[in-house]
């Protein structure tokens, strides 16, 4: 977590900082693993590869995380995709960081690009701010800035480290805690 937060506070911007968190992942795995994940079985299986991969995540993520359980996910269109969703119950991560950007440029868009471009499946993660929680949505494809508003959008939680480490520097965001988070920017 101290990583994450330090990062987020001098790691150079919010792309760096995405840039950073992906080669992490590509660390987690030997570097065969992915390319061939994709074409072994996100191409030709991409429902088979979502379940799997939210079945893997929510067994061997829960360490970071906190509680999670596999579950189904809906579309806006009323389709339901059976056992390709992680529901986060109160994301320790999220929650210990205490900053929207940290979820955000720690998790949310590079997780989200690993799973797409590296492992070859579409992944919508849609943090919620007001319960910690979080959904994961494998085989979506994530919205676009306008579309999430609100994650980009959120005001600096009132304990943010990144927000009081800038006011004791006497700099950063006004005091005024519903103030955006100065370190979140749309992509």
């Amino acid at each position: 977590m101290d990583l994450a937060q330090q990062l987020n506070r001098v790691g150079g911007g919010p792309e760096d900082v995405q840039a950073a968190t992906r080669r992490v992942l590509r660390s987690l795995f030997p570097p065969w693993l992915p390319g061939a994940f994709k074409a072994m079985f996100s191409r030709p299986f991409p429902e088979l590869s979502c379940r799997m991969n939210a079945w893997v995540t929510a067994l061997t993520c829960q360490w970071l995380m906190g509680p999670s359980a596999v579950n189904d996910v809906e579309l806006g269109d009323g389709t339901v995709l059976r056992g390709q969703g992680v529901k986060v119950e109160r994301c320790r991560f999220l929650e210990e960081a205490g900053c929207a950007a940290v979820c955000v440029n720690s998790c949310k868009l590079p997780t989200q690009t690993f799973f797409a471009e590296d492992m070859g499946l579409p992944l919508a993660m849609a943090p919620n701010y007001d319960d910690f929680s979080c959904q994961f949505s494998f085989g979506v494809q994530p919205a676009g800035p306008e579309e999430e508003a609100e994650v980009f959008s959120t005001p600096c939680f009132a304990g943010c480290p990144s927000k009081r480490a800038a006011w004791a520097a006497g700099g950063g965001p006004a005091q005024d805690p519903q103030q955006q988070c100065p370190n979140v920017t749309p992509p």
